[in-house]
């Protein structure tokens, strides 16, 4: 028989008889160890529900379902609230979420801090920065990269960070706030500036005095918004009331600039300044990242990195990491999008390493020595590096026809081969002859990297800072 307990962050289970082999935590993207104790009186399985992940600190674990490998738990654990998590357990089945009190964590709860939140007046904020990136399910891409030029020139300025859970690394000095919680939508709704990359969620009043930069995450390929292909009435509307909301758009250059401004009928001010997540990819090197992730500084790595379908949840299928791992002599790095993080889980196998939830792509593109995607931004933002890449697309004719469309034509301009299978994948990562795409790669970067010279964080802070919407 087997009890358990909750001991702070700590999952502990007691039992009699004989002792399991081995005891883990064990969900989609994070398995946790427990540690076994013997004495005279039976066994204790000490679980932290906290982990650390490629060198970061020690986090709690994200929120998900989990399993119990070795044990189960009876009779259940109730569903308990703690200050960095929410856990309830039965059976073998553990359930973690993200620590809000239940009474706030409801229909009736959010819409209450939601009227709340609709009914502050007046125009005086804190002088303070809402960051949220994808959703908050990290802290990357530009924002990130505007949050450090931040800190460095104007230190005073509050830095509060929108994370689906606490298991989301935040940078340091700045503030995590847990989405839905009466402290995010406090946070939300004083600070004088939100930088985002994505959509405005919930519910968004704009307040006379607060700004909104929209950075977006990424130089497009595929059609957005109002350039999707069939005509959606809600759609329409939804689109022209979020940008609305922005007062300032930045684009990584000329063409992404007249794309996004068309494609969201955005009609202020649009900032042409090269991405500040890519400064890093003129000015740092993949030593770090290689470090933390195990791998040696003389081993090849090729990052595969694919965007995400509109017709499926999970990463697509249609590369076998392990295979390529052992094709290519090398490490495979599989970077899913950000919004195949939380319903996919992470691939496991020989020299393959999931990166879907490490916190900063730009350090992976610095680590690697090739990239493998389709049709993701990240191909504007890879190209600043002048590695080679190599474009995998089995399904163009489906994704380019029926699911999104383009706006060029990827075949004629990709600067690197475009392949449809594993066995030509394979042979052109092993002739690494890019010469005949030297043309195209120096024609691409002119196009798409004029301003990505490593100092882009610098000029959009110093607009920040310029127009009063930080420091004042």
């Amino acid at each position: 028989m087997t009890h358990a307990e909750l001991r702070g962050d700590v999952l502990e289970v007691f039992g009699t008889g004989a002792a399991p082999d081995h005891v883990a935590l064990v969900g989609a993207r994070a398995r946790v160890a427990g540690t076994v104790h013997t004495g005279a009186d039976g066994w204790s399985v000490t679980i932290p529900l906290r982990a650390a992940r490629w060198g970061g600190p020690e986090l709690p674990v994200p929120a998900g379902d989990y399993r119990l490998e070795g044990v189960t738990v009876a009779p259940a654990i109730p569903v308990t609230l703690l200050d960095t998590l929410r856990i309830s357990a039965s059976g073998d089945r553990v359930r973690i979420d993200a620590p809000i009190d239940p009474a706030y964590d409801s229909g009736e709860g959010q819409a209450a801090l939601e009227r709340r939140y609709a009914a502050q007046t007046g125009d005086v904020f804190e002088d303070a920065v809402f960051f949220e990136s994808f959703y908050g399910r990290n802290a990357s891409c530009n924002p990130l990269a505007l949050d450090a030029e931040i800190a460095r020139v104007a230190p005073g300025v509050t830095r509060y960070w929108s994370v689906v859970d606490l298991s989301v690394q935040v940078p340091e000095g700045a503030v995590p706030v847990v989405e839905g919680s009466p402290q995010w939508w406090r946070a939300r709704g004083t600070s004088r500036l939100l930088i985002v990359n994505d959509w405005l969620r919930r519910r968004y009043v704009r307040r006379r005095g607060q700004r909104v930069l929209q950075t977006w995450h990424g130089t497009p390929l595929k059609r957005l918004a109002l350039h999707r292909p069939g005509f959606d009435p809600r759609r329409t509307v939804a689109v022209w009331r979020e940008s609305r909301r922005w007062d300032a758009l930045l684009a990584q250059n000329p063409y992404a600039a007249r794309i996004l401004r068309s494609a969201y009928a955005f009609r202020r001010s649009v900032w042409v300044e090269g991405y500040p997540r890519d400064d890093v990819l003129s000015t740092g090197d993949g030593a770090a990242t290689r470090a933390a992730l195990g791998i040696a500084a003389d081993e090849r790595v090729i990052l595969f990195a694919p965007t995400w379908r509109d017709d499926r949840e999970h990463i697509v299928d249609f590369l076998d990491p392990v295979r390529l791992a052992e094709d290519a002599d090398a490490v495979v790095l599989v970077r899913g999008h950000s919004r195949t993080l939380l319903p996919g889980e992470d691939a496991h196998g020989p020299r393959v390493i999931d990166v879907t939830g490490y916190p900063d792509t730009s350090q992976l593109m610095l680590a690697a020595d090739a990239l493998v995607t389709d049709y993701s931004s990240i191909m504007f933002d890879f190209s600043v590096t002048g590695k080679p890449m190599y474009f995998l697309v089995p399904d163009m004719e489906h994704y380019r026809g029926e699911l999104r469309g383009f706006y060029f034509d990827l075949a004629e301009l990709a600067p690197g081969p475009l392949v449809r299978t594993h066995d030509e994948l394979r042979d052109a990562l092993a002739a690494e002859d890019q010469a005949a795409f030297a043309e195209r790669y120096r024609r691409w970067r002119a196009r798409f990297n004029p301003r990505d010279d490593g100092s882009a964080a610098e000029r959009v802070v110093a607009r920040l800072l310029d127009q009063g919407w930080i420091g004042g």
